[in-house]
């Protein structure tokens, strides 16, 4: 089974990029098999971008909100 560990979205000249670190584990003996691999896409579907801007609209509040 893969694992996502980490993601991070960002901008860029392209839109939004997000990259994606995940590790693969054995599922019968719960073996890492590889770990911290890593892909990037840039996002393009309307529903991904629509959740993505979710996000950060919520990271935008909370640092509003920081003192």
């Amino acid at each position: 089974m893969k694992v996502v560990t980490a993601t991070t979205v960002w901008n860029d000249a392209v839109g939004k990029r997000m990259s994606i670190v995940y590790s693969e584990i054995d599922d019968a003996t719960g073996r890492i098999i590889t770990d911290n691999k890593r892909i990037d896409r840039v996002v393009t579907g309307s529903a991904q971008k629509t959740a993505v801007e979710a996000v950060e609209e919520i990271a935008q509040a909370f640092v509003d909100a920081f003192e």
